[in-house]
């Protein structure tokens, strides 16, 4: 795996036993101590993740905030320093380019935070669209991004500093955020990717392995554990969190795949995409992201197709079998004349067509 990207983290994935596989380019632990133990301890205590391959492209100038307008579909005029949005790029199409948070950080001043395997044609695109009065820097090699994710995460990350993270409210952030005995400060928002409470962190590389070793420390006694690339996959899929190349393509438009929250269609900005996903909108969809659960013996794997008779009605974005529900379930998206709660359709798993039934999402809501 010599050709493959490591994060500043990576020597400390050997202290923990991690296995590591190639995940888009990167050699990155898929798990440590076990995808299930994983899970399990980010529901009931936390976890701690290195998410250092995701991208951070920072965009800024005067006519930034009109810049974004046009690029993203959510409204950043809603935004404020120290405030974050989650919001999808769209082709001209409706298909997706990538789903993002947006941070505004000051006035004229953004950080986009785009998927790992996305960083080059999201910069591409963001050029290739560019208007005077507007910068963009690629500086995700410069950052790591750790996420603190669970019930305890606030109490663990308390001890490392004297800023009251209780103040932080859900989609905004602090900065700049200073950890005792680590050099850099950091941006801390209260965000994430697994359905739990906690924190996403960003902070100079060159403190990233200092802090991750601080909260692995810090989160010993309350059962922190590092997390793998397995359990952060089971944990969003519960919490039904789009994962780009899955639920969201260039294929899928954030209205098929249910994340249409993001896509503000009344927004005045003629934004990317916008003619094609109010066409969408007007005529109805054709198709829409569903929860399946497997009726018979087996689990629904990404790219299975779906049936109803002899009908192909549409195929498995994500598949697992739910740590914490014990379940055979699955994200599909189906024909909108399936998409019922109740109805039963079929997978094709293997050789074998299995029955199923559309169920609601998400699969696990945090009481």
């Amino acid at each position: 795996m010599a050709d493959l990207k490591r994060t500043p983290l990576f020597p400390e994935y050997e202290k923990h036993g991690a296995k590591t596989i190639d995940f888009g380019g990167w050699d990155l632990p898929v798990q440590f101590s076990g995808i299930k133990d994983e899970h399990e301890a980010t529901r009931n205590k936390a976890g701690l993740f290195d998410v250092s391959h995701m991208g951070e492209i920072f965009v800024e100038g005067p006519e930034s905030e009109n810049f974004l307008q046009k690029m993203l579909t959510n409204d950043v005029s809603k935004l404020e320093p120290k405030k974050a949005q989650y919001t999808i790029m769209c082709y001209e199409n409706g298909g997706t380019v990538d789903d993002l948070i947006v941070y505004q950080l000051e006035k004229d001043k953004y950080l986009l935070v785009v998927n790992a395997a996305n960083v080059e044609k999201d910069y591409q695109w963001l050029e290739d669209h560019l208007i005077d009065g507007v910068s963009l820097k690629n500086e995700s090699d410069s950052y790591v991004q750790l996420a603190l994710q669970g019930p305890v995460a606030e109490k663990v990350l308390q001890n490392l500093t004297t800023l009251d993270l209780s103040t932080i409210r859900f989609f905004r952030f602090e900065f700049p955020v200073s950890f005792e005995g680590v050099a850099d400060d950091a941006i801390v928002s209260r965000t994430g990717y697994t359905g739990e409470d906690g924190f996403e962190i960003y902070i100079p590389k060159e403190s990233g392995p200092l802090l991750w070793q601080k909260i692995i420390q810090a989160g010993e006694p309350e059962g922190v554990k590092p997390i793998g690339l397995g359990a952060r996959d089971t944990l969003r899929f519960e919490a039904n969190l789009a994962l780009y190349g899955q639920e969201l393509s260039p294929e899928i438009s954030p209205l098929e795949a249910g994340v249409g929250f993001a896509v503000k269609l009344k927004k005045e900005a003629d934004f990317l995409g916008k003619k094609a996903l109010l066409k969408q909108k007007e005529n109805g969809l054709e198709r829409k992201l569903v929860g399946i659960e497997m009726l018979d013996k087996g689990i629904p794997r990404t790219g299975y197709k779906v049936l109803s008779g002899e009908n192909e009605i549409g195929f498995v974005t994500t598949g697992t079998q739910s740590p914490t529900l014990g379940k055979n379930v699955g994200l599909a998206l189906l024909n909108v004349d399936y998409t019922e709660v109740g109805t039963v359709v079929e997978v094709q798993v293997r050789k074998r067509r299995l029955k199923a039934e559309v169920v609601k999402t998400p699969f696990y809501k945090r009481g």
